[in-house]
């Protein structure tokens, strides 16, 4: 597959970040990217560094197109937003919708891991004032 020629980062341009990657789920950013490349809108991807400090992002490379592909996005948000809450309500009325029941039985570990790491931190942090 030939590499997509918009997405070409060209020098001299400022550009401007569209999507934060952080906890997007991949349909959504492969919506975007289809968004964008169905707009003709040139952009390019930044990937997340390997200490989770950036999590990467989606970014318009021209500033004049930047409006447009806000706009785009707003607009897509909007209607993912509408299908995704429709979806969940489905699914709370099927019972098919995740519980913390049903987390627990899934993946037992990663539930008490986070319980033990929330007990924690309120540990540390109220330890001050049992000590005054």
């Amino acid at each position: 597959m030939a590499p997509n020629p918009l997405r070409v980062v060209t020098m001299g341009a400022m550009s401007k970040l569209l999507l934060n990657l952080r906890n997007v789920p991949d349909d959504e950013a492969d919506d975007v990217r289809a968004l964008l490349d169905a707009q003709r809108i040139a952009f390019h991807e930044t990937t997340p560094n390997l200490w989770g400090i950036s999590a990467g992002g989606i970014w318009v490379t021209d500033d004049a197109d930047f409006a447009a592909a806000k706009r785009a996005f707003d607009d897509y948000e909007r209607q993912r937003s509408v299908r995704v809450r429709a979806e969940y309500a489905a699914a709370k009325r099927a019972g098919t919708a995740e519980t913390l029941l049903s987390m627990l039985r899934d993946d037992p570990l990663r539930v008490v891991m986070t319980v033990l790491g929330i007990l924690i931190v309120l540990g540390l942090a109220t330890v001050p004032f049992f000590l005054l």
